[in-house]
């Protein structure tokens, strides 16, 4: 997609056209593009928010994972604590478990226990 074009599906999408959002999401999947995902999903779009989540499991993005579990979003929090495990990231988990989160503590300790 040319520069042009999708400058144009922007234009639609923030008019409000729900099937140029849907395009955009779909066309920031293929690209990978996450900042075109978390506009997207600043705006308050669900999908966009559970693809951003999935891609940035997918592409192993603590950071990003981290912006949207402190920002309140569970299935954000759940990710990061599965990508943080796999890794052996005990500051992470420590970090989540500080904040409250259990299940983050209970792989936490598993970890320690290992």
């Amino acid at each position: 997609m040319s520069e042009p074009d999708l400058t144009d599906l922007r234009d639609r999408a923030e008019r409000g056209d729900s099937t140029a959002v849907d395009e955009l999401i779909e066309h920031a999947i293929e690209r990978g593009d996450l900042t075109e995902l978390r506009r997207i999903a600043q705006s308050g779009n669900p999908t966009a928010t559970d693809e951003l989540i999935q891609l940035a499991a997918e592409q192993g993005n603590l950071e990003e994972l981290r912006r949207l579990s402190d920002a309140g979003n569970a299935t954000a929090a759940d990710q990061l604590i599965e990508l943080a495990t796999e890794q052996g990231d005990m500051d992470e988990l420590r970090r989540l478990a500080d904040r409250g989160n259990t299940t983050a503590a209970e792989q936490l300790l598993e970890l320690t226990t290992e």
